[in-house]
């Protein structure tokens, strides 16, 4: 049983920061994480009309589903290990080298080139319009508010999934990738706040610029 899952999409800019953070710890305390889907194009469908959003706001949104796609066929194949690794890769080349532009433009010759280069097989990348994986997508989007209500985005994480102390919370997001003691700092305390009986929310809507490094 794992000690968290982190539900993702692979084209959140926050979800990817918060996601650093937690492989840090990973490597810290040895933990075991759980990556899991959430779409922010299904989450978004029945609420969002994108012809009033930003123009490539609808493309972004479907290649992060196209990014799901592929990361679920890793799952199927080699378990969740392949799935960070394809996470790794996805969320390296669209933020800390800004190519969403290749994503949308190419999203199966783009896909293929990163798992290549990461070890991972290229032919995982002919699944971004296998749709037959969208049921599994949309079952853990679910899952995932499920856990937390609705009126959430990305990233959820369920701290303990399946004990009697399981608690899931959207966030945290952060603007910077915290390491070493300051990463276990933050670590504890918001695993403390999520596990806390009762505590349903804690917000701020300013935010810094987003910071990958």
């Amino acid at each position: 049983m794992a000690d968290l899952d982190f539900f993702l999409d692979p084209v959140c800019p926050w979800a990817w920061i918060t996601s650093r953070w937690v492989t840090e710890v990973q490597q810290l305390r040895d933990y075991d994480v759980q990556w899991r889907f959430i779409s922010l194009k299904f989450l978004n469908e029945d609420k969002m009309d994108y012809s009033k959003m930003p123009a490539g706001y609808a493309e972004i949104h479907m290649a992060g589903t196209k990014g799901l796609r592929v990361c679920a066929r890793a799952r199927a194949e080699r378990g969740n290990d392949a799935v960070a690794g394809v996470y790794t890769a996805l969320g390296t080349s669209l933020h800390n080298n800004q190519q969403r532009e290749a994503m949308v433009a190419d999203p199966a010759g783009h896909i293929a080139g990163l798992l290549s280069a990461a070890g991972l097989p290229g032919e995982w990348s002919e699944s971004v319009d296998d749709d037959s994986f969208d049921a599994l997508i949309r079952s853990e989007t679910e899952l995932a508010l499920e856990r937390t209500g609705k009126d959430v985005g990305t990233p959820i994480l369920t701290f303990r999934p399946g004990s009697d102390g399981e608690a899931s919370f959207f966030g945290p997001v952060i603007a910077r990738i915290p390491r070493g003691d300051a990463a276990l700092k933050l670590w504890d305390a918001v695993e403390t706040v999520a596990t806390t009986s009762g505590m349903a929310e804690l917000k701020r809507s300013l935010r810094e610029r987003p910071s990958f490094d």
